[in-house]
């Protein structure tokens, strides 16, 4: 049968593939709507078969936060190309994922593949928009946390390359505007200066022991007396949790305070105990992905 021009324009309106795409499918489909959307589908599967081993170094992180500031998404979409991350089909096909992993609460990417959006799989719609953008996109990482006893903020970085997702405890629904500001403030360090964990108890210990060698090393160097390498390195460590712990980290609206020493402040104007439990930082450039 014959394929018309309007046809050709009514399936690429519903699928955003190219029109010769579209042509083919639906001369293939003896003009079935249905039966063309599946063959497009399929070759995304295909586009996206093919792209399985380029790097997907782009990409967004979203983030979303209850209302009650209790529950918590971050998650990370990468694609190939910074030009890709920014169109509309990719930033749209992203807060769709952000939404239905905030809904669902899927526990693995493979379980969030296998969810659907309008009645389609969350990997279809995948591979539509991998067959329409001819890039490879994956959805790299995600993480769902709740807050029972405190509150979350999160704070994106403008171009959304990089997100934060805090947790606190102890903070009652009525303070949450009290401290609003400050834990804005709170992600946005996080973000600028990327510490790996709250406190120093959170260090891993392969990682101080590394560290420590390192100090060492460099004491014997510099020609220090042995008996002392163990005492030099132990305070050069002070420097090294100041950078990697957030709330040893100089506040940065106030480089005279700590971290610790303004959430200090804040409980005792508030008569408050509350603490900064943990925080995600998503960047898309980030080699190892948790």
């Amino acid at each position: 049968m014959a394929i018309t021009a309007q046809q050709v324009k009514e399936l690429r309106d519903r699928t955003g593939a190219g029109m010769m795409d579209c042509k083919k499918a639906l001369t293939e489909s003896n003009g079935d709507f249905e039966k063309a959307i599946e063959i497009l589908r399929k070759k995304g599967a295909a586009v996206a078969a093919k792209r399985a081993e380029r790097s997907a170094n782009e990409g967004l992180i979203v983030t979303k936060i209850s209302e009650d500031n209790k529950l918590g998404v971050i998650a990370e979409l990468n694609c190939e190309t910074d030009f890709v991350a920014k169109s509309d089909d990719f930033v749209s096909f992203g807060k769709a994922m952000l939404e239905i992993i905030y809904d669902k609460k899927p526990k693995t990417i493979d379980e969030l593949l296998n969810l659907s959006i309008n009645g389609v799989k969350i990997s279809d719609g995948l591979n539509e928009i991998i067959g329409k953008i001819g890039e490879k996109i994956e959805i790299s990482r995600f993480k769902i946390v709740e807050a029972a006893s405190g509150a979350l903020m999160d704070y994106v970085h403008h171009g959304s390359k990089l997100g934060v997702l805090v947790k606190v405890e102890n903070l009652p629904a009525e303070k949450y505007n009290d401290f609003s500001s400050i834990l804005k403030d709170v992600a946005m360090q996080i973000a600028a200066m990327k510490p790996i964990c709250v406190a120093r108890e959170d260090v891993p210990k392969d990682l101080i022991e590394k560290e420590m060698d390192i100090y060492k090393e460099i004491a014997l160097k510099e020609g220090k007396p042995a008996n002392i390498v163990e005492k030099i390195a132990l305070g050069r460590m002070d420097k090294f949790y100041e950078e990697a712990c957030l709330l040893e980290q100089p506040y940065v609206k106030d480089n005279a305070k700590t971290v610790a020493q303004v959430i200090d402040e804040c409980n005792k104007q508030n008569s408050t105990t509350i603490k900064i439990d943990s925080f995600l930082r998503y960047h898309v450039s980030d080699e190892q992905k948790n």
